[in-house]
């Protein structure tokens, strides 16, 4: 979250965390300086955590925080007066395409740049992004350890790789390119 801010200053946007779980990319956000952040978020689990960290601020910090218990792809959202979008989707691993919705939404907000972590071998990412008028340009990649909390993960710890990307609008790069020998 450092380098959303250091790409995009946080400092007094209004911020969206598309399926916040927890929340953790929007508190971040909160800590940065955000005016705003709604937290979009639908299972009920999630919403609790989330809730849980959310009473844990300080009430000047609560007071600019929206929780909207939303359905990503059925709900009506409009994020048209959204200035980031911070968002690390379900990545399509158990359902196809489970991101699309996800992905549409943040690039038919009102936006600057929206931020996403994805897993490092997606590869629709920067075609979906062009296919509706974004650019994309990667921050970073790392390793996320993942503890085995779903029925699906078969180790006792995981690993997966990952890549933060930033999508702007055109002409706006921020990342510099490494010069290439």
């Amino acid at each position: 979250m450092l380098a959303v801010d250091e790409l995009d200053d946080v400092q007094g946007k209004s911020v969206v965390d598309l399926g916040a779980g927890n929340g953790i990319l929007g508190l971040a956000c909160l800590m940065l300086g955000a005016a705003h952040v709604r937290f979009i978020e639908c299972d009920p689990n999630a919403l609790t955590a989330l809730e849980a960290n959310l009473d844990g601020l300080a009430p000047s910090l609560q007071d600019k925080t929206a929780i909207l218990p939303l359905r990503i792809g059925v709900d009506e959202i409009d994020l048209s007066d959204a200035d980031l979008v911070v968002s690390n989707p379900p990545w399509g691993v158990q359902t196809a395409r489970a991101d699309r919705p996800f992905l549409d939404l943040a690039f038919s907000s009102g936006a600057d740049a929206v931020h996403l972590l994805h897993s490092m071998h997606a590869k629709h990412l920067t075609a979906v992004a062009k296919d509706q008028g974004w650019e994309s340009e990667a921050v970073f990649r790392t390793e996320f350890r993942l503890p085995p909390i779903y029925a699906h993960h078969s180790q006792r710890k995981g690993a997966t790789e990952v890549q933060c990307w930033r999508f702007h609008r055109p002409g706006d790069a921020k990342v510099p390119v490494a010069d290439e020998e």
